[in-house]
């Protein structure tokens, strides 16, 4: 099951959990009402004949996955990619990811400005909204294998901050500003 909490400023290793002292958890409730994440469990055991995530699937206009894996020994390039995954970006498409097998982390901004750490696991899945200001990274464990999701064709570029005149990035504060409305 996922969980979430406020990270400290520290700068050293990316993969620890950074947590603030004291520790300050967040709610899934409060997740999505301060970014717009959104979460579903999935059974990881029997996803492919229950039928809940081909309701998702469905309810939500996903017509496009693949599957990465990522760890030293099956990520080319591992060490640079990494590091690209921790920069901090938004996308002009929803990030979805399920995770079926590994950990790691997704980093979003509230809207103060204050990063929020979600550590996933298997049967996480989580929708990252589009033009939310986040990054990736793995944990000490070092590997991750998650299915991806997309509506339609694939859109994989990242927009380093600052990408705040885009046009997902103003509906996405907008969204914030408003509240954002679970229609699923």
């Amino acid at each position: 099951m996922v969980k979430a909490w406020y990270m400290d400023n520290d700068l050293s290793d990316q993969r620890l959990e950074h947590h603030r002292n004291p520790p300050e958890f967040v709610s899934l409730d409060d997740l999505y009402k301060k970014t717009g994440v959104e979460y579903f469990n999935i059974n990881i055991n029997t996803f492919t004949t229950d039928g809940v995530l081909d309701k998702i699937k469905k309810d939500r206009g996903y017509t496009y996955e693949d599957e990465i894996v990522c760890s030293k020994e099956c990520l080319p390039n591992y060490e640079e990619k990494i590091k690209s995954f921790f920069e901090e970006h938004l996308h002009t498409d929803e990030e979805i990811r399920l995770v079926l097998d590994g950990s790691g982390y997704f980093d979003v901004r509230d809207g103060s400005d204050h990063w929020i750490r979600i550590a996933v696991s298997a049967g996480d899945m989580i929708v990252i909204p589009s033009g939310i200001y986040h990054r990736f990274t793995l944990d000490t464990n070092n590997f991750i294998r998650a299915k991806r999701f997309f509506i339609g064709e694939p859109v994989w570029l990242p927009y380093n901050r600052p990408a705040d005149e885009m046009p997902c990035r103003k509906d996405y504060l907008h969204k914030l500003e408003k509240g954002f409305v679970d229609v699923y």
